[in-house]
């Protein structure tokens, strides 16, 4: 292995644990500024001395502005590193790091403030190598849980060398991993508009927006077809509906979460919902639109060069979810992710990074970002 990268990813992991229970001890779900702020707060305290921080508007409105730090150098490349700073656990479960085993459990310790702690270190350990690149940027979101607007920072990145993406890592045949292809992603949102009615003395005077948004739900769920031509996935995920328990429902919303390989597959669901059902109108329309991600040739080289510098062959890896590193690959080609600690159960109160992990996935990290800016 390249001896710099064998020590800079030794000082990685041997501070991570004490920055991921910093950074997981704040609780951040999607849309709270002030656990955004906080978390942002400490990420630019980790950030190497002289990084220029900036803070730009997120993509959503009503949330904390994103976290930009550079770092500039004396050489040609540019290379961006890419994290996120909220969790879907809220505040009521969230749990700061414990302890078990070899896992550091914890809200979001995986998903991705984890990798976050890696980036941030990458971020410094490069710094030391000024002659390498033109400018290192760092870029921290704080609503990419639960975005619905169009991301708003692929195009100030344009012409950078490669992105790098900090989401869950993952081994492969016995191999470390990143991730070069994900599914495109979309959220439908159905919204029934029926008709109220006393549920006891005059039932059949109204029109029923839970069937309605049920039949719909069954209709995505037909659809589902994982190991199809697209690979679609279509599942029924959030649904509100009534007021009473002795009413009939006249309104209600159902959410669908569905992957894909390309939005075309995506956007073909909402035909398979009718627009009215029993008397109920129904609204139907894609309030979540992610592209997938296509690097496989665009990485190939950079892979093989990044395995030639850590003496042992990289894997190059397929997942279903949606990563803000598929906004990039449009704008930059050589965009890898997956360079995050290996774990388990994302999204989940018992979410969990392996600490034997940290030191070859902070390997892994330096390795691609060096053959970035060979």
């Amino acid at each position: 292995m390249d001896p710099w990268i064998e020590r800079a990813a030794a000082e990685i992991a041997q501070r991570a644990v004490r920055e991921i229970e910093a950074l997981v001890g704040v609780s951040s779900p999607s849309g709270d500024a002030r656990g955004a702020e906080e978390c942002f707060a400490i990420c630019a305290a980790l950030a190497p001395d002289d990084a220029v921080v900036e803070r730009v508007p997120c993509s959503s409105p009503e949330h904390a502005p994103d976290l930009i730090a550079r770092v500039r150098g004396d050489g040609a490349g540019r290379v961006l590193l890419l994290g996120h700073v909220d969790t879907v656990i809220g505040h009521e479960r969230h749990r700061p790091v414990e302890r078990a085993g070899e896992q550091l459990v914890g809200s979001g310790t995986l998903d991705m403030k984890g990798g976050v702690i890696l980036a941030i270190g990458v971020l410094r350990a490069l710094s030391e190598r000024r002659d390498l690149f033109a400018e290192l940027a760092l870029l921290l979101v704080c609503d990419e849980e639960w975005r619905t607007q169009p991301f708003a920072h692929a195009a100030r990145f344009a012409g950078y060398d490669a992105c790098l993406c900090f989401e869950a890592g993952e081994r492969r045949e016995q191999r470390e991993a990143v991730v070069v292809r994900r599914k495109a992603a979309g959220t439908i949102r159905v919204r029934a508009h029926g008709r109220s009615a006393h549920s006891g003395s005059a039932p059949d005077d109204g029109r029923n927006a839970l069937l309605a948004l049920a039949a719909a739900a069954q209709a995505v769920a037909a659809a589902h077809d994982p190991s199809g031509p697209a690979q679609l996935t279509a599942v029924p995920t959030m649904l509100d509906c009534g007021d009473a328990i002795n009413v009939v429902p006249a309104y209600g919303e159902l959410f669908c979460d569905a992957r894909a390989d390309d939005l075309d597959a995506i956007e073909a669901l909402l035909a398979r919902i009718p627009s009215e059902l029993d008397g109920v109108r129904l609204e139907r329309e894609l309030i979540r639109r992610w592209p997938g991600l296509r690097a496989e040739a665009a990485a190939a080289p950079l892979l093989e060069r990044a395995a030639a510098l850590l003496d042992e062959p990289l894997a190059a890896s397929a997942r279903g979810g949606a990563s803000d590193a598929s906004h990039f690959a449009a704008t930059i080609p050589v965009t890898v992710d997956g360079l995050g600690p290996r774990g388990g159960l994302a999204h989940n109160p018992d979410e969990f990074v392996l600490e034997d992990s940290l030191l070859p996935r902070a390997q892994v990290a330096l390795a691609l970002a060096l053959a970035a800016l060979a």
